[in-house]
Order: C-alpha cells, then sequence, then structure tokens
C-alpha cells in the first residue's frame, strides 16, 4: 500500500489543503506554538488564539521574558491550562540552553516541557523537514480505518500498531506535507462520525471501506460514567474589591485564579459555610444565590453554586487576593470562575 498511499494523498493535499495561519511558516517557533495549541482543540478554535498569542509573544524570548499571568490571560478558554506553563517554562529553557533556537535534535526536542512523542514527530517533520512519523487523533482514525485495525487504539497495543503504521507509510522527504496532509484529511473527510468516504482519495485503499467497518474505527476502549461534582462558592465583595484565591501551579487549571470554593455533600445552600470553613479556614456568612454554573471538563462534569457573601474571617494566605472589579479580567481564570465573575461586574 505504501507505494499508492502516499503519492494519493499528497496529490490530494496539494489542490485541497487547508490555508492556516502557521502552514508554511519558516518559523519553528510558529509551528511549535500551534502544536501545542491543536492539542485534544479544534483548528478553528485555535486560529485566533494563536494569531493574538504570536503578536503579543512573537520569539521565544518574548515568551521566555514574558510574566506567566500574562500567557495564562491570553490561553483563556482555551484549557488544558497547563499547555500554557508549559510552553511558558520550556521557552525560558529554549533561550538559556539553546540560545533561543528550537533544537533540531530530538532528544533535545523531548526533553521539553509539554513537548511528547507526537509533538516531537509533528515539530520535526513541519519545522525542519525531518523524515519523523506522527500520530494524533486524526491520524490515528485514518490508520485504524486504512488497515481496519481491531485492537484498541487507545490502549498500548493499539498505538504500538498505529505507530508502526505511520512509520512505515512515511515517504521520505516528504514527511511534513505528509503528515500534515493526513490531518487535513481525517479534519475533513475521514470524519469521527458519517465519514465522506465517496470524496476521500484513499477510498480504493481502505480496508475498513472495503469491509463496511468503517464506523467501527478506530475501536476504543468503554468509557466509565462521567461523575458530577457539586461545589459552592463564596463571592466576598468588599468596597469594590472582591476575594480571589490563586490555584496551586500543579494540577488542573493550576495557576489560575477563583472565588473561594468547595465541594459539598446534598443541598449547596447549607453545606456552604460549613465545607468552605473546612477546605480553606474561610469564615463567610451567606447572602443571595447567583446563577448556577455547569461545566464539563475531559473525565467529570462539575456544577458551581456561587453565593453573594459577607466575610467572619479570612486567614492569612498568600495565595488570597483582593481585587479591584475593574481588574477581575486581567487575572486569569477557568470558564466556571469567569462566568461567576461576570455576574458581580
Amino acid at each position: 500500500m505504501k507505494n499508492r498511499l502516499a503519492p494519493r494523498l499528497l496529490a490530494w493535499y496539494r489542490s485541497q489543503k487547508r490555508t492556516l495561519p502557521w502552514r508554511d511558516s519558516p518559523d519553528p517557533y510558529a509551528v511549535w506554538v500551534s502544536e501545542i495549541m491543536l492539542q485534544q482543540t479544534r483548528v478553528d478554535t485555535v486560529i485566533p488564539y494563536f494569531e493574538k498569542w504570536m503578536k503579543l509573544f512573537p520569539t521565544v524570548k518574548a515568551l521566555a521574558s514574558a510574566d506567566e499571568r500574562d500567557a495564562l490571560n491570553l490561553w483563556e478558554g482555551l484549557g488544558y491550562y497547563s499547555r500554557a506553563r508549559n510552553l511558558h517554562k520550556a521557552a525560558k529553557i529554549v533561550l538559556e540552553k539553546f540560545d533561543g533556537e528550537l533544537p533540531r535534535n530530538l532528544d533535545d526536542l523531548r526533553s521539553l516541557p509539554g513537548v511528547g512523542r507526537y509533538t516531537v514527530g509533528a515539530i520535526a517533520s513541519m519545522a525542519f523537514g525531518m523524515d519523523e512519523a506522527t500520530l494524533d487523533g486524526n491520524i490515528r482514525r485514518i490508520y485504524s480505518r486504512l488497515f481496519d485495525v481491531d485492537e484498541f487504539a487507545d490502549s498500548a497495543a493499539g498505538e504500538k500498531i498505529l505507530w508502526q503504521l505511520a512509520a512505515q507509510n512515511l515517504p521520505k522527504g516528504e514527511a511534513g506535507d505528509y503528515n500534515q496532509a493526513l490531518m487535513d484529511l481525517g479534519a475533513t473527510i475521514c470524519l469521527p462520525k458519517n465519514p465522506r468516504c465517496a470524496v476521500c482519495p484513499l477510498k480504493a485503499l481502505c480496508l475498513a471501506r472495503r469491509r463496511g467497518t468503517q464506523e467501527l474505527r478506530p475501536r476504543m476502549k468503554p468509557k466509565k460514567a462521567t461523575p458530577l461534582y457539586v461545589h459552592a462558592a463564596a463571592v466576598i465583595v468588599e468596597r469594590g474589591r472582591a476575594l480571589i484565591g490563586q490555584r496551586a501551579a500543579d494540577g488542573l487549571l493550576g495557576g489560575l485564579w477563583e472565588f473561594p470554593n468547595a465541594r459539598v455533600e446534598g443541598e449547596a445552600a447549607q453545606a456552604l459555610t460549613q465545607s468552605l470553613k473546612a477546605a480553606t479556614q474561610i469564615e463567610v456568612k451567606r447572602g443571595a444565590a447567583l446563577n448556577v454554573v455547569r461545566h464539563a471538563y475531559s473525565h467529570f462534569r462539575v456544577e458551581v453554586h456561587p453565593f453573594l457573601c459577607e466575610r467572619i474571617f479570612i486567614p492569612k494566605n498568600k495565595n488570597l487576593k483582593w481585587v479591584w472589579l475593574s481588574e477581575l479580567s486581567a487575572y486569569p481564570m477557568g470558564k466556571v470562575d469567569r462566568q461567576i465573575a461576570l455576574q458581580i461586574k
């Protein structure tokens, strides 16, 4: 199949490739930023964030010299905030160890925070023209269908098979265009549901289409039920300022700001004061309820009940800060807390 796959795909790509702001860029930094942003995020969502990012942080040096808060603030709404923190950390390393130039050595690339096997292959092939395979969600789906792979694609055995297929079918000297062609094919034709097989340039080569299993590929492990967690949040406003706290740097939404809150059992209004005191030592008198905010993360859902509160006791904590309501937009927040903030401005 190799001798037929690449020529057909590349011919299709040359006439049908998407116009993207980072595509055909001579700047490896731009390719790197785009690939980090595209992890688990749609292209249409990424484009405006990428363009703003490149205006504010046009070089590795500019990003390394910036405050992490500025990077997180620009990233707000894109999700998976560890990507922004890792980009910022990695930029500092690239500036200090590699004179501000993204390294071409694969081991050096792989050593950077947030750069895994997929990203190494994407950067090496697209930015440096190296013969390196890569495997994102689109490419995984395409190879699962082309070769009718029955192994779970998200298992170690399945990943091994798919990486082998990616390497075996890589055309020498054209890896960058080939990898991007696969990404475009997966985004526009070989769709997760209702793939457009009739117009696919690879339809004659696709085993899953021939066997009628294309809707069953890739085969994924059964998902567990998504848990729902209920939180109550205290919105404490005094003299035009609100109390917010910064989340720990590691973990979910690391480094972002939030209104003091705690996970509760049962009725949120009744559990707020006791749960908040136990979790944060903050003591409040509960007031009026604000609108409930709901959000789904990758592995769980949250339902947050915010209440206007009067403070009784606020512990001395370097992660707590009184912020003018007019300045809340300058503090990066997750979607839940941003929606709460918009209710009190």
